[in-house]
C-alpha cells in the first residue's frame, strides 16, 4: 500500500510540475527552457502510473484523479500561495476516501 500511495504522489507531483513549468512558459513568458523541461516531466508522468500493481488501467486512473485533487490544492497552496477554504478541504477528503474504496475495496 505504501508503494501504491508513493506512486501516485510521485506521478502527481511530475504531472502538477510539468504542467506548472508549460504553463510559466506559456502564460508568463519563462523562457523555452521551462517548457521543454516541463514537456520531459511530463512524458515522465504518462510513465510512472504503469508502475502500479493494480491491474486496471481505468480503475488506477480514476483514482489517480483523487490523489491529483489533493495534490493540486496543496501545490496551490504552498506554490501559489492560494489558501484553500474549507469547501476545498471538504472536496479533496471526499476524493481520497473514494480513491480508497476504489482501490482498497475488497472484491471478490
Amino acid at each position: 500500500m505504501l508503494r501504491s500511495i508513493f506512486i501516485f504522489l510521485l506521478a502527481g507531483l511530475a504531472e502538477i510540475g510539468g504542467g506548472y513549468l508549460v504553463w510559466l512558459w506559456l502564460r508568463e513568458s519563462k523562457p523555452l527552457w521551462y517548457g521543454v523541461v516541463g514537456g520531459i516531466i511530463l512524458i515522465l508522468y504518462g510513465i510512472i502510473p504503469t508502475l502500479q500493481s493494480f491491474p486496471s488501467f481505468g480503475r488506477v486512473y480514476a483514482a489517480y484523479g483523487g490523489v491529483f485533487i489533493v495534490l493540486a490544492v496543496l501545490w496551490g497552496w504552498f506554490v501559489d500561495k492560494k489558501t484553500p477554504d474549507m469547501y476545498d478541504w471538504l472536496g479533496a477528503s471526499i476524493c481520497i476516501v473514494g480513491v480508497s474504496i476504489m482501490l482498497w475495496a475488497p472484491r471478490s
